[in-house]
């Protein structure tokens, strides 16, 4: 039976021209189901966020703002995004590195401290249990962010490693439920945060990290990284602070609050993946187009779960492969479409979907056979009875315009 809040949510997510990645969620969640708030959740509500449940967490996906025009302010101004969904973790110990490198792919010896990188956290079969970014914060200790959907999964599966291959070793794992994560996203997002800011940001570069005090708020941790593509910070701060940062910031006139929406349009259009759409326990890094995430230190010692899967696609290839999607219809295309090739056979589906406000056009990513991944390569889109051309394109669709060395 669909109950009344299911309904209200789903015409919201009509009304707002919500992004795909959210329906699901919102079918599944009913009014008496009781959600996790944010730090920010009043605030969101007194400025007028449209809160809809994701991932077990009311969250806004709007405020004044359409989810396209937001996206645009974005990628031409600097938005703030709360994301304190997401899990934050702290590993620490002598033992850290050697356990980090167990669970993940990740090459820690690469990284000095203050410095970070995407990984995934991986099973048995070389499938993608999440996606994370870590940081190496001192000689034995890392910073660890991870998805919302995947906190209790995450936080399970990690200390039963602990538990399995590091019981009596020196590894503590903490979830930093006390703090709060804002990302402030766009090309003005640097003028905008230096005028907070007794350090220089220009010394911060692309997933780059330091404690720093913002807008007068002691022990923030900002690293120069976000979801959309562009130029931007995510801002670990103390939750008894955060409203007081996101009021100071908010005060600039570049500044508009950002939600779900435009966030998943954004990283989309950023060819990043979204756990439960373009990713999965079922699909390795090698499939998903990560590859570049494993070292050849890594790759030659294979000392991480699910490393004989993963070294026997790196040396075979995989037989499917995740691409772009480009298409000119007017016909939107969402998660689940068919993909077909040229002749009618079907090959695949569409995993994440949706318009481009930058490019004019309806993109998508899918999993296609590798034969069929070639840039260039025609396909067709398999959408009630309409059939509609798409052409392969290379990821991301809009440049990334992070600020590197």
């Amino acid at each position: 039976m669909v109950t009344v809040g299911i309904l209200r949510n789903w015409r919201l997510v009509r009304r707002f021209r919500q992004a795909p990645f959210l329906l699901q969620s919102l079918r599944t969640s009913s009014s008496n189901v009781e959600l996790f708030k944010t730090a920010l959740h009043e605030y969101h509500v007194s400025n007028g966020g449209k809160m809809v449940p994701y991932a077990g967490w009311s969250m806004p996906m709007a405020y004044e703002l359409s989810i396209t025009d937001s996206a645009l302010h974005t990628r031409n101004s600097v938005s703030l995004f709360d994301v304190s969904h997401m899990l934050q973790m702290e590993v620490s110990g002598a033992d850290s590195r050697e356990f980090l490198e167990t669970v993940s792919p990740i090459d820690l010896q690469r990284l000095n401290d203050g410095s970070g990188a995407l990984s995934v956290f991986t099973n048995d079969k070389g499938g993608i249990i999440d996606d994370c970014i870590i940081t190496r914060t001192g000689p034995q200790s890392f910073y660890v962010v991870a998805n919302a959907g995947c906190a209790d999964k995450d936080m399970q599966h990690l200390n039963d490693q602990i538990q399995r291959k590091f019981s009596g070793r020196d590894v503590k794992l903490v979830a930093r439920e006390d703090m709060s994560l804002i990302a402030l996203q766009g090309p003005k997002m640097q003028h905008v945060l230096s005028q907070g800011l007794k350090d220089d940001i220009k010394k911060l570069h692309f997933m780059e990290s330091a404690v720093m005090e913002v807008f007068g708020v002691p022990k923030c941790r900002v690293t120069r990284c976000g979801y959309t593509g562009e130029d931007g910070v995510e801002i670990s701060v103390p939750s008894c602070e955060v409203n007081t940062l996101v009021s100071k910031l908010s005060k600039f006139s570049e500044v508009k609050l950002a939600g779900l929406g435009s966030r998943d349009i954004l990283r989309l259009e950023a060819g990043l993946c979204l756990y439960g759409n373009d990713i999965s326990e079922d699909i390795t890094p090698i499939e998903a187009g990560l590859a570049w995430c494993i070292s050849q230190r890594r790759r030659k010692m294979g000392d991480f779960i699910g490393s004989d899967v993963i070294q026997r696609q790196l040396k075979d290839k995989p037989k499917n492969r995740r691409v772009g999607l480009i298409s000119k219809s007017k016909r939107p295309i969402r998660q689940g479409v068919i993909v077909q090739d040229m002749d009618g056979n079907n090959i695949g589906h569409v995993t994440s979907g949706g318009p481009s406000p930058k490019l004019e056009a309806y993109v998508a990513m899918a999993y296609v056979p590798r034969t069929l991944g070639k840039q260039g390569t025609k396909l067709k889109l398999q959408i009630r009875n309409a059939s509609l051309r798409a052409e392969v394109v290379k990821l991301p669709f809009v440049p990334a315009q992070y600020y590197v060395q």
